[in-house]
């Protein structure tokens, strides 16, 4: 294990905790949500955290108001950080999270841009760049620059497409500093950023240039930033890992992000899993497909029903034997094509079910709620689960499923998933366009014998025990003390 003494001060637009009001009244504590903050609970175990978000709900609100600082908290462990909760003006965070950072941001990193018609990045973008993406990034960074005022040996952590901006900000007015940036989500080739004019991507890259180190889940998406550095913002490649830029030289490195194993074996365990199990296996089918995403376009979640209701077409063998369950958490309905997108999956699940269902037998089940134990139940369940995203920084779905799974499960993976570069021996792979191709492999998947069933997750529960959560974390910080190493030199 990699032992780092220095404080570290944590920038993400959503925190560990939120605050909230009980039917009493009183003020009521929740973890927070979302992949990032689970994947960074860690870093709260095991190191000097402060945790820089937005304030996200008007009791956050109310909190950060009555603070004159950073919160002091614990997490479910026992463990303490220091929470501070920025809160933006909401006109401004408007636009910086429903106009810049989602959709355009997102749709450009995961390539979801209609570019014949979709995409106009006229006076309206370049509105909410300035009057809100820029105006949040420097909200952030400002409380950011108030912290290494308190900790000045302390490495400033920033995290994901909300915050490119903030980085710049900070290294203008602490030259020092140390600065580091973890992009969760693709990085799409140099081609793919002309979507945007050249101002606005070279604003993107020159705010990442500003840390000393960038980092991505896959060597993949590390090589597409290196060459976008290089061909968009002029900067000069030094070795595999390194570019140079604005008299500075930065580290550009790929670790895969993972979970914690102890995590979902006590999950796996608990008695609100275990009935949500029983409920399953009550009314379950002798196959089962799974799915289990946000309602995001990036997810591909419409073609997997599609591929679906083609395994029915093709095998009819299977009609009555096999039922598809697709778990959806509801993502970003405050923005229209989200809220369309949903339309077309319940439209396209309608479908199936109306083509194919008979009495005794729905063939597809969709639920759209937010229900993890739920979600940790059907994982124990499933015989075959479908990843098909059309493009994603890694998906922990592939590998949180797997781990917990009871019944020799097959994991059916996209080859655009960023976890296919550490899974893809052992799953079967599909390209997230190919429907045909999807529907063929969940039949393989299903009628595949148990013995190569067996062997296939037992390999990939074998690789994520042995590359957790933790082995993520240190590798950053272990990157992060070279760079120190290095500067001390």
């Amino acid at each position: 294990m990699i032992v780092n003494s220095r404080p570290l001060i944590v920038v993400a637009n959503r925190g560990p905790v939120s605050y909230d009001r009980g039917a009493g009244g009183e003020r009521v504590v929740r973890r927070g949500g979302g992949g990032l903050v689970t994947a960074l609970r860690g870093l709260l175990e095991r190191h000097d955290v402060t945790w820089i978000a937005s304030a996200m709900s008007a009791e956050d609100r109310v909190v950060a108001a009555e603070a004159s600082g950073a919160l002091d908290e614990t997490t479910r462990t026992g463990a303490s950080y220091r929470a501070l909760l920025v809160a933006h003006d909401p006109v401004a965070y408007d636009a910086y999270y429903n106009v810049v950072a989602n959709p355009m941001l997102w749709f450009v990193h995961h390539s979801l841009w209609g570019l014949s018609e979709q995409l106009e990045t006229g006076g309206a973008l370049r509105d909410a760049w300035l009057d809100g993406y820029e105006v949040v990034n420097a909200s952030f960074a400002a409380a950011a620059l108030d912290e290494l005022e308190r900790q000045p040996a302390a490495t400033v952590f920033f995290h994901d497409y909300h915050l490119y901006r903030a980085p710049r900000i900070v290294r203008n007015a602490r030259p020092d500093a140390t600065l580091a940036h973890f992009v969760h989500i693709p990085w799409p080739s140099p081609d793919g950023w002309t979507a945007l004019p050249a101002d606005l991507r070279l604003a993107v890259l020159d705010g990442l240039l500003a840390n000393d180190l960038v980092g991505f889940h896959t060597p993949r998406w590390q090589r597409n930033f290196l060459r976008s550095a290089v061909d968009l913002a002029g900067a000069e490649q030094i070795d595999e890992q390194t570019v140079a830029y604005r008299g500075r030289r930065i580290r550009v490195v790929a670790h895969a992000i993972s979970i914690d194993p102890a995590e979902f074996d006590d999950l796996a365990g608990s008695e609100a899993v275990l009935a949500r199990e029983r409920e399953l296996e009550a009314r379950r089918p002798e196959l089962l497909v799974l799915r289990v995403d946000r309602t995001d376009p990036s997810k591909n979640v419409v073609r997997g029903l599609r591929a679906f209701g083609l395994l029915l077409e093709l095998h009819p063998e299977l009609h009555g034997r096999v039922s598809m369950l697709a778990l959806l958490d509801p993502s970003r309905q405050e923005i229209p094509e989200y809220t369309s997108y949903l339309a077309s999956i319940q439209r396209e699940a309608r479908e199936v079910n109306e083509r194919f269902g008979r009495e005794g037998w729905t063939p597809l089940t969709l639920d759209v709620a937010d229900d993890f134990p739920r979600s940790v139940a059907a994982y124990k369940q499933f015989d075959a689960l479908l990843v098909n995203a059309v493009y994603d920084g890694m998906n922990l779905v592939a590998k949180e499923a797997p781990l917990v799974n009871a019944r020799g499960g097959v994991l059916v993976l996209s080859e655009n998933a960023g976890a296919h570069e550490e899974l893809g021996e052992w799953a079967l792979t599909v390209n997230p366009f190919d429907v045909l191709g999807q529907a063929e492999a969940l039949h393989r998947a299903l009628t595949m014998p148990a013995e190569e069933r067996r062997e296939r997750i037992e390999a990939i529960q074998g690789h994520v025990r042995s590359h957790d959560v933790a082995a993520w974390i240190d590798a950053l910080l272990a990157d992060l003390d070279e760079i120190a190493k290095g500067d001390d030199e």
